[in-house]
């Protein structure tokens, strides 16, 4: 059988509310008012249990009337007691259980986050036991215990949460340094699923250079010309690539225009939904224009996910006359 700790403090708090009682019955002389006796031992164990277990399996915090029923009956337990016993008794072991009952009722409201009625409770035991017994001779009959027992449980409560605090949030952080180390190594496969992909593509035509030690005819160097930029695109922009778009690529490259690809991480905060709608405007930019060289930037900009350049002349030109296109994709979805 499983036992939390919440289930074995409501035992050992049930266990000393049961055993306080106990000592109240066990009279070794008559009480002058046996009745008012009973009755403040009935009320106490009424309350205190109630302070226990009243909505424990659903909430710690106690409710707010259980708290206030339990700060009014402890004013009410040490007048009954003392009002039932003849004055020459209210010292005996059975008339002052009511100071360790109290101070029990008073550790319940710390542990149940009552922690201003539980002080109250301590309180008015400290004012009745002074009144009824004298402060000195209260403190040499326990008071000095319910008092550091309430104390060390308002310690113990606040060590607690605050240890449940700093263990949810390391909870937090542990889940969200799981979720990034996941993504990265998703990325790191895909990354080199692509670069794999590449080479598939680039290897032949690479080892044929090798062999023929450079001496290839025309078509030969077109396809090592396409090959090595679909290589360097896995590895510059693979964020940027799709079919549609390797394909609107490979068709500028065969028209003889000079194609760069720079991925910034423009792309890394955007969900795959916008990432697919974004490739296939890309490829669609590349398709329904011509220009001799084009530059695609992918960088990290709170607005502008992607941003095509496409020039007149594949040189050095810098005027804006030498820009045929420029268009930008946005992040997020244009609002119309």
């Amino acid at each position: 059988m499983n036992r939390t700790v919440r289930s074995v403090a409501t035992s050992l708090a049930v266990g000393f509310a049961m055993y306080f009682a106990a000592r109240g019955v066990w009279w070794i002389e008559q009480p002058t008012g046996p009745l008012l006796m009973v009755a403040a031992i009935g009320l106490y164990l009424v309350v205190v249990n109630a302070a226990i277990l009243w909505d424990s399996a659903t909430s710690v915090r106690m409710p707010l009337w259980v708290a206030l029923v339990t700060l009014v009956s402890s004013v009410l337990i040490p007048i009954l007691v003392t009002f039932s016993l003849d004055p020459l008794t209210l010292t005996a072991p059975f008339a002052t259980w009511y100071i360790g009952a109290l101070g029990l009722m008073g550790i319940v409201c710390i542990v149940r986050r009552r922690f201003v009625i539980g002080w109250l409770v301590v309180l008015i035991l400290v004012v009745a036991s002074s009144v009824f017994l004298g402060f000195f001779v209260a403190l040499s009959l326990g008071l000095v215990g319910s008092f550091m027992w309430v104390a060390v449980a308002h310690l113990l409560v606040m060590f607690w949460d605050r240890a449940v605090r700093d263990t949810e949030r390391l909870a937090g952080i542990q889940q969200a340094v799981s979720a990034w180390h996941a993504t990265q190594q998703v990325r790191q496969k895909e990354r080199r699923l692509r670069t794999q992909f590449a080479l598939a593509v680039a290897g032949p035509v690479l080892s044929r250079a090798v062999a023929s030690r450079g001496a290839l005819d025309a078509e030969e160097r077109l396809q090592a010309r396409l090959a090595e930029g679909r290589l360097r695109d896995e590895l510059r922009g693979a964020d940027l690539l799709n079919d549609a778009v390797r394909d609107a690529i490979e068709d500028a490259r065969r028209r003889g225009a000079v194609v760069t690809v720079f991925d910034e991480g423009g792309l890394a905060d955007v969900d795959e939904m916008r990432r697919a709608v974004i490739r296939d405007e890309l490829a669609r930019v590349l398709r329904e224009a011509d220009a001799e060289r084009w530059i695609i930037r992918a960088a990290r900009d709170p607005v502008t996910a992607v941003t095509v350049v496409g020039r007149a002349g594949a040189g050095g030109q810098s005027d804006d006359d030498a820009v045929d296109v420029f268009h930008e994709i946005p992040r997020e979805v244009p609002e119309h």
